[in-house]
């Protein structure tokens, strides 16, 4: 876990909002977005991992979020990460593969809701939800890797241009 000033009032805020909630396993919630964080290489991706559900579970807005200090890029990859329910979820994912930070962020939020480990008891729904995450995993991944291999083909173009 990255501690900065702004980390550390991200984890205040997630647990403040999530201390009393729990998953579908009835494991305390605040687990879930302090996993996510842990995978988050940078200080805005751990923020934005420790407050990605936050808005929906919560009546703290956006404007709330940036009041409390949290940058432009914290608030912008939020308003992506958070999903209307009267959106299409594929839909939601597609416009999350717009964002870097919100894509690695979403990529460790699915894998971490697929692992079955985590529910004692694992009924139809659950398994179907999972099937569901791992084709956005796939495309997530496959958007990452797409914008990683353009990033390498034109930094390779610019170094041979250079010589």
């Amino acid at each position: 876990m990255i501690y900065t000033v702004m980390t550390k009032k991200a984890i205040k805020l997630m647990y403040e909002i999530h201390k009393e909630q729990v998953d579908k396993a009835g494991m305390p919630y605040v687990l879930h977005p302090l996993h996510v964080a842990e995978e988050m290489k940078d200080e805005t991706s751990t923020i934005v991992a420790l407050l990605h559900d936050v808005v929906e579970d919560s009546n703290i807005t956006f404007d709330k979020l940036s009041e409390l200090g949290f940058s432009t890029n914290v608030i912008e990859s939020l308003k992506l990460l958070t999903h209307n329910e009267n959106d299409d979820y594929f839909d939601y994912i597609k416009k999350i593969a717009t964002n870097p930070i919100s894509t690695s962020v979403k990529l460790a939020d699915l894998k971490h809701n697929s692992d079955l480990t985590r529910i004692d008891k694992i009924t139809d729904n659950d398994i179907l939800r999972t099937k569901k995450y791992k084709k956005c995993i796939k495309f997530l991944e496959d958007v990452q890797s797409m914008k990683n291999e353009n990033c390498q083909t034109k930094c390779n173009n610019r170094s041979t241009h250079i010589r």
